[in-house]
């Protein structure tokens, strides 16, 4: 008779709970996720809140400058007195706001708004945070075509320094970037940097010998140079317009490459990014800018240079939003400087360019000095 098999009589295998649930990091996860993307969600909403303040603060700064360009002068203009002047019941309010104050106050918003974004520009394709057209010698070379063409052709009027303005700027800063690309590296700011202020500093020179030896030329530049707002018909402001639109136009259709020009070289590539035309334009952009703002109102420095970096402190390293606060807050500094030097002297009056330079120079140590402005 056949011996049956015995059977197992170990107990069935049970899971414990540690072993059914899952690991705890593995549990975790989606808490840990979802609260990741609260709080990014959260990041942005800050910073909206911040953007859309700082727009708020800058639009208010800007129209509070504009009311005080209108009434503050060497004729005082109160608040009726502008009212009744733009309704047409004060004629002499109105002389001067019209033929005066008018222009002023205009060309004011242009100048500053070329000059911050051609301070932008300058600072994103060369990523260097002290790039500005007085510190990469494009105001000066554009001084030195105009002093140029005073001595050589007589030329003083807008329509014809215009030219020479533009012709200076367009070959200083390409002898600049020249030099700043050459080598094996490739752009270095700080080359950049250097280029600039020993061809600034040299065509300075030269606008100064040539002003010195020809009196009849130093009398045309000698309040020009000093960078003026002061004394500029409205009908020559109209010269400068159509550069101006153009470099506007321009400055803003680059503002998304160079956002990834700003990743470095090699990246924007990869993304895709036409880094030379996109250098190009910027470059054609900023020296229609520098040119017709040097020409209609003189070399006035280190607007372009405070304007970005105070921008992007509510907007963040975005170009197309440094460029659209760039564009309302670099009128409210000149504008500002102007109302100053309307009022710091009892005798008269005190450039603009003097004004920013006053406030510039303290500005440009501090970013000197500080560790992190080679960052952009």
């Amino acid at each position: 008779m056949p011996k049956r098999s015995k059977t197992s009589t170990r107990p069935p295998l049970r899971l414990t709970d540690s072993e059914i649930a899952p690991p705890r990091e593995v549990a975790e996860q989606p808490v840990q996720t979802s609260e990741a993307a609260d709080n990014a969600r959260a990041a942005i909403s800050v910073s909206r809140r911040r953007r859309m303040l700082g727009f708020a603060l800058a639009v208010g700064a800007l129209a509070t400058c504009i009311l005080l360009s209108f009434t503050i002068g060497s004729q005082q203009l109160s608040i009726e007195q502008i009212v009744a002047a733009l309704q047409g019941a004060d004629s002499e309010a109105w002389t001067i706001i019209r033929d005066l104050r008018g222009p002023r106050t205009a060309l004011g918003i242009l100048v500053g708004a070329a000059l911050g974004i051609a301070g932008a520009l300058m600072q994103a394709f060369t990523r260097n945070p002290l790039a500005d057209p007085g510190i990469l010698g494009v105001n000066a070379g554009a001084a030195f075509a105009v002093a140029a063409g005073a001595a050589a052709f007589g030329i003083t009027t807008l329509s014809g320094t215009i030219w020479f303005a533009l012709l200076g700027a367009v070959a200083t800063t390409f002898a600049v970037w020249a030099i700043g690309a050459s080598g094996r590296r490739g752009v270095d700011p700080l080359r950049i940097t250097l280029a600039g202020v020993a061809i600034g500093a040299f065509l300075s020179g030269i606008t100064s010998g040539i002003t010195l030896l020809l009196p009849e030329v130093f009398d045309r530049m000698r309040g020009w140079n000093a960078g003026s707002i002061a004394s500029t018909p409205s009908a020559q402001i109209g010269w400068v317009l159509p550069f101006l639109l153009v470099g506007f136009v321009l400055a803003f259709a680059v503002a998304r490459p160079l956002n990834a020009v700003a990743l470095g070289d090699d990246l924007a590539v990869s993304l895709g990014s036409r880094i030379v035309r996109t250098r190009v334009l910027a470059i054609i952009a900023a020296t229609l800018l520098c040119a017709a703002a040097t020409a209609v109102a003189g070399p006035i420095g280190f607007v372009g240079l405070m304007v970005p970096h105070a921008v992007r402190w509510f907007t963040g390293p975005d170009q197309r939003w440094i460029f659209a606060g760039s564009l309302i807050a670099a009128p409210v500094l000149v504008l500002a400087s102007d109302i100053v030097g309307r009022v710091v002297l009892r005798s008269g009056e005190l450039p603009v360019g003097i004004v920013t330079a006053f406030v510039g120079a303290p500005v440009l140590i501090m970013l000197v000095r500080r560790r992190g402005a080679s960052a952009l």
